[in-house]
């Protein structure tokens, strides 16, 4: 299965906010990064049941700059999105086997995200 997310990928760990919730300090992602989770849905396609068994999810990040992103908070991002859309059952190994072939790359005309799912190879 191939997805692709049409714009820049965003990081949940920066520019974090710390909210008041029932008088207690919570750690929120920014604001942008909750756009991109919502628009991320655009492109999810519908499946019927989510994904359990072990696969490979390879996310080639095409990025708008040549700034220094870092590649682990990017999938992170990706994974967590996979799992809220009902891609992925969970992102734990058991499901989330591998992910061989995940890179950063850039494109600045076109930024997004490939995503390509595989079953493990025995």
């Amino acid at each position: 299965m191939k997805i692709v997310i049409k714009g820049n990928p965003i990081t949940k760990k920066n520019s974090q906010r710390i909210v008041l919730i029932g008088g207690k300090p919570r750690i929120l992602p920014s604001q942008k990064y909750k756009e991109y989770e919502a628009r991320a849905m655009l492109y999810m396609p519908k499946l019927k049941a989510p994904i359990s068994d072990p696969v490979n999810v390879k996310c080639i990040y095409f990025m708008e700059s040549h700034r220094r992103v870092d590649l682990c908070n990017l999938m992170e991002a990706s994974h967590d999105i996979l799992v809220r859309y009902g891609i992925l059952e969970d992102d734990n190994c058991n499901i989330l086997w591998s992910v061989d072939g995940s890179r950063v790359m850039y494109d600045k005309s076109d930024p997004r995200v490939e995503i390509e799912i595989t079953r493990k190879e025995e």
